[in-house]
This record gives structure tokens, C-alpha cells and sequence, in this order.
């Protein structure tokens, strides 16, 4: 059974760090791209970024030079680093893959950014 399951959120001032991971089990996770994506309230999902099993990692430009996407192979997790986080930033982030066709999402974890 693919799992995929969030940590990391929680409340932070503007300017503030998170790092967010997704544990995942149920596949050969170093040979699947990973992907984050958030939800803010009332509004439809948003893509963040995606790190490829190989190749180079990728970034929605909203995000670009403040966050970065990881991923440990032998850990089966993958991170979201993200720095100078705003106001608009808060939603709820879920790490997604796509495994045999299928697509598959973690619970999510709420980030709010906030004084």
C-alpha cells in the first residue's frame, strides 16, 4: 500500500524557516519523481515543486530562490526547505507522486505564515 505522510508545519513569523518532509512507503521510492503542492484556503492546488528520480529539480515560480525540494533515497522521504516565507505561502503543503498509474497523496501538513 503507498503511504505518504507529511511533518513538519506549523505557525511562522514573515522572514521565518520551515522544513517540511514526506516520509513515503509502499514503492521503490528512488525511482519515482516526488512533488509537493499546496492548498490555500478557498483556493485550488497549487503546484511547488518537483524533484525527479533523476534529472534537476523544478520550482513554480512563486516559490523560486526560496524554496528547495530534497529528496533521501534511503530514508524514502522527501523535503521542502522553505525560507522567507509570506503571508501568501500559507496553505496546506502535500507531497504526490504518481506510482504505476496511480496518483497518490499524503494528508498534508498546514503551514501558516503570520505575526
Amino acid at each position: 500500500e503507498v503511504q505518504l505522510v507529511e511533518s513538519g508545519g506549523g505557525l511562522v513569523q514573515p522572514g521565518g524557516s520551515l522544513r517540511l518532509s514526506c516520509a513515503a512507503s509502499g514503492f521503490t521510492f528512488g525511482t519515482y519523481d516526488m512533488t509537493w503542492v499546496r492548498q490555500a484556503p478557498g483556493k485550488g492546488p497549487e503546484w511547488v515543486a518537483t524533484i525527479p528520480s533523476l534529472g534537476s529539480t523544478v520550482y513554480a515560480d512563486p516559490v523560486k530562490g526560496r524554496f528547495t525540494i530534497s529528496r533521501d533515497n534511503a530514508k524514502n522521504t522527501v523535503y521542502l526547505q522553505m525560507n522567507s516565507l509570506q503571508p501568501e505561502d500559507t496553505a496546506v503543503y502535500l507531497c504526490t507522486a504518481v506510482v504505476r498509474f496511480m496518483h497518490y497523496w499524503g494528508q498534508g501538513t498546514q503551514v501558516t505564515v503570520s505575526s
